[in-house]
């Protein structure tokens, strides 16, 4: 039996920790053997010590081991893949490139979170479409995949529960912003969720959790060692979150935006992130096809209609309406006008994210209720020209007052200028 104390002052002086120990900590800790306190030492000793890269390994594999895993291979005798991102403004991904993906033929499954301050949740955005459910069983979810192609749902209790406290703990502790504790976070879930093949978007910039590229490198690359010992196929895109990722950051401004951009009609950011993001998969899969070919069968799945229907399948499949008619409105739109002529030199992602928090898009704490309608939509990005009253933004709001304070923040994340910035691509690198 172990003593939690030694193996907190152990890795307090800079000791290393054997997989044994940590699968004990992890097991005793899920059985509520070991206390919330205890582990929150443990983490602040791993927030100031680190990890080696074989403590980051058994960590992850002491979290899986905590609950229940899922063999979506076995069950489907296919490849599966997966999309992860590091959250940030406005990053609807997921919602476009498993469509795209299922309707390349390959089978998409995605266990997916709630967001939590500026950073919006993929499951709430689902839940802006009426009747979707986002919580299904293991057997649900794969008889989904094998009828629809594709699911994205809530991680069952079950999947990785010591990973579900520690987080939280990490929360309140102020252990979060730790390497070895992200990647073993997001890595054990992706594992246990049975995905063989996995596209890591790591955002980086002033909407992210990683501030600066090579902070934002090294948790990808943290990732993708972890990946590669459990037998996944991984890659990463370092992405920017200097801006709102697409013009919509509110849950069903969201969804509308995915579907305009499966209709081939989405903004240029947002369609390249997606483009790249569901070729990567595709190349990953049990196709057997190269980079050129699988970005020419997404290219053909927006233009003939296929990957539209794979949407209003899946979405039909977990008991949605896919017409976005069936979607909610705001009763109040108002726009935030250009107080001069310029350039769009910069547009702050977490001034965005904030104004749309405080419109009612997101929580900022764990039982907060979202409305699903507001939102921001940007009508003009960085490197845009505006005139003097041009709309650079539109509120979508409950009351003229909260739009009036929205457009107040919103001013303030809009940086004119008389030259343009340079140029600059979503897709900063592919760490494979």
């Amino acid at each position: 039996m172990i003593r939690p104390v030694e193996l907190i002052e152990r890795k307090r002086d800079g000791g290393e920790l054997t997989p044994h120990e940590l699968e004990e900590l992890m097991l005793g800790y899920a059985r509520d053997e070991i206390p919330d306190y205890q582990l929150a030492a443990f983490c602040m000793a791993v927030f100031f010590r680190g990890l080696t890269g074989a403590e980051t390994y058994a960590l992850m594999e002491a979290m899986i081991k905590t609950g229940e895993t899922v063999d979506l291979r076995s069950a489907l005798g296919r490849k599966v893949v997966d999309k992860h991102s590091t959250g940030g403004v406005g990053d609807k991904t997921s919602i476009a490139v498993g469509p795209i993906v299922a309707a390349c033929g390959v089978p998409f499954a995605k266990m997916s979170g709630r967001g939590l301050g500026h950073t919006g949740g993929t499951l709430d955005k689902l839940e802006s479409i009426p009747g979707f459910r986002i919580e299904l069983s293991t057997e649900e979810l794969i008889e989904q995949v094998k009828s629809a192609g594709m699911a994205i749902v809530g991680a069952t209790a079950d999947l990785v529960p010591a990973d579900k406290r520690l987080y939280a703990l990490r929360d309140v502790t102020a252990t979060v912003d730790n390497y070895s504790l992200i990647a073993a976070s997001i890595m054990s879930k992706k594992i246990a969720g049975g995905a063989e093949a996995i596209v890591l978007d790591v955002k980086v910039g002033d909407g992210a959790f990683m501030k600066s590229e090579a902070d934002a490198r090294t948790l990808a690359e943290t990732m993708l060692e972890l990946g590669r010992n459990a037998g996944r196929e991984v890659v990463c895109l370092l992405t920017d979150m200097d801006q709102p990722l697409g013009r919509a950051v509110g849950n069903a401004l969201e969804i509308r935006e995915a579907i305009a951009t499966l209709r081939g009609e989405g903004p240029p950011d947002f369609v390249e992130l997606v483009l790249a993001a569901s070729s990567r998969l595709l190349t990953l899969s049990d196709l057997g096809i190269d980079e050129a070919e699988s970005r020419e069968r997404v290219e053909r799945a927006l233009a003939d209609g296929s990957a539209v229907e794979a949407y209003e399948r899946w979405v039909r499949a977990q008991g949605g309406d896919p017409d976005e008619s069936a979607l909610p409105a705001a009763p109040v739109v108002s726009g935030l006008a250009a107080s001069r002529a310029g350039y769009v030199a910069e547009l702050g992602a977490v001034r965005v994210g904030q104004a749309a928090l405080h419109l009612g898009a997101g929580r900022q704490a764990k039982d907060d209720e979202i409305d699903h309608a507001v939102g921001v939509l940007c009508l003009r990005k960085r490197g845009d020209r505006v005139a003097q009253g041009e709309a650079l933004c539109e509120i979508h709001a409950r009351t003229e007052e909260a739009a009036a304070d929205a457009a107040q923040e919103l001013e303030s994340a809009y940086v004119l200028a008389d030259e343009p910035p340079p140029e600059s691509a979503v897709v900063i690198d592919v760490i494979a």
